[in-house]
């Protein structure tokens, strides 16, 4: 039988046994505590606070700014320090809600649902004030994603599994440590679209999770368990869908238009703490890991926290780290500082060593086609580069350079070491920009 994949695609070193293996650990934050305001895509959040404010753990202190857009809840309790800008894992600063932390951590008062007693339209809502938002890195708010205009033609729910980027084990241990949660979640997304069936889409590498998963499913005819070939971008949007219905999608398409609502797995526990325990989104799972860290491992961690204070409960550095990325190798970002919170997408600090990042010195393009066999969206990346570097945007898009996912399979491969993901997407966003005017 041929194993669920898509065209092109790369195997790099994945880097998973340095932190798999290792039980979730919580974290309890001791300093302050940062909440930017713009931890989603739309309009940032509008703070109901002010300094010198009391507030709790589970308060909100941040309401939406507009539909496409999600409210902040305090991870801890204490005093609202100010309210000024601070910087990001992006290097932008964001107007951001600072809490001074007073190790109390008074918690308000949830109150839970028995979800077969709700509405679609109760559902939803309590996913929106829950502030909940894509965790695989987008942050698209989840709410928007679950009110399409065509609800009655959705066809599949699938739960992102996949987990492709090298070093994360994030939603690993998610599967493995409260698999429950999981499916509970996928059954209440499920509630919102009659006719739709639950997909849960993991790579063959995971082998543990796909028997957890298909034990726990085996008597929900509506959901089924896929094992997906563990290739890199498997886990981008366009790709998961393919691989599982067979349907394919390009950038001017959402994946509701092909009868899909994509999830990833952090997103949907999150789904199912705000709707049957009342609990917004607070905390997530990060993966501190990579060769210059002492300790790597998964933590259960506060929004909010300092990505400093992450590397010191992993043990501190064994060894000065040639580079810091937020996120994972293939689409991560890299740090200039580490005085940044984590937020509702942070997925992983990756700490590597001088050996483990390649001289990255680029040369002359050698025309060898490699990024065109291992380029997802069946685009030519070196064709779209060169448009990129000469500033040729009506070219760009006329060669599809909108379809590119930004995976970095292309850079990954060229042996020119030419940065071809990077003027790519500098180019994108510039298209993209200019469509919003």
């Amino acid at each position: 039988m041929a194993k669920l994949t898509f065209h092109g695609g790369i195997h790099p070193y994945d880097g998973k046994d340095l932190s798999k293996d290792k039980p979730m650990k919580e974290i309890i934050p001791r300093g302050e505590m940062v909440y930017p305001l713009s931890q989603h895509i739309g309009a940032p959040a509008v703070p109901i606070v002010t300094k010198g404010d009391h507030v709790l753990v589970g308060q909100k202190i941040a309401e939406a700014g507009g539909f496409v857009s999600a409210p902040i809840y305090a991870t801890v309790s204490g005093i609202v320090k100010t309210i000024e800008p601070r910087r990001v894992v992006t290097g932008d600063m964001v107007n951001s809600i600072i809490v001074d932390n007073d190790q109390q951590f008074e918690e308000v008062t949830y109150i839970s649902h028995d979800v077969d007693t709700l509405s679609k339209e109760e559902i939803i809502h309590l996913i929106q004030e829950a502030g909940v938002v894509g965790m695989g890195g987008a942050g698209f708010p989840t709410h928007v994603k679950l009110s399409p205009k065509e609800p009655e033609k959705i066809d599949y729910v699938i739960a992102n599994c996949a987990e492709c980027e090298p070093y994360l084990t994030s939603d690993y241990r998610r599967m493995i440590e409260e698999p429950e949660k999981v499916v509970n979640g996928l059954k209440i997304v499920l509630k919102l679209f009659e006719h739709a069936r639950g997909i849960l889409a993991v790579e063959d590498n995971k082998p543990d999770c796909i028997e957890i998963l298909k034990k726990l499913t085996k008597d929900e005819p509506n959901i089924s368990v896929k094992a997906l070939q563990t290739k890199y971008p498997q886990g981008a949007e366009r790709q998961l869908i393919y691989a599982t219905t067979g349907r394919a999608i390009h950038s001017g398409m959402l994946p509701a238009d092909a009868g899909c609502i994509v999830d990833n797995v952090d997103t949907i526990v999150a789904i199912y703490h705000a709707v049957t325990e009342g609990k917004p989104l607070m905390n997530r799972i990060v993966t501190v890991t990579g060769n210059a860290i002492n300790d790597p491992r998964n933590f259960y961690v506060r929004i909010g926290m300092n990505y400093h204070d992450l590397i010191e409960e992993a043990g501190g550095l064994k060894t000065e780290p040639e580079k810091v990325v937020s996120g994972g190798p293939m689409m991560g970002i890299a740090l200039f500082d580490l005085n940044v919170p984590t937020t509702k997408t942070a997925s992983a600090l990756l700490c590597l060593t001088k050996d483990e990042v390649s001289a990255m010195e680029p040369s002359a393009c050698i025309n060898c086609g490699r990024c065109v066999e291992v380029c997802p969206g069946r685009v030519v990346p070196k064709k779209l580069a060169v448009c990129a570097e000469r500033h040729e945007e009506e070219e760009f898009v006329a060669n599809h350079g909108m379809e590119c996912c930004e995976c970095g399979c292309c850079s990954y491969i060229c042996p020119a070491k030419r940065q071809l993901t990077q003027s790519i997407k500098s180019m994108r966003k510039m298209v993209l920009a200019k469509k919003k005017k």
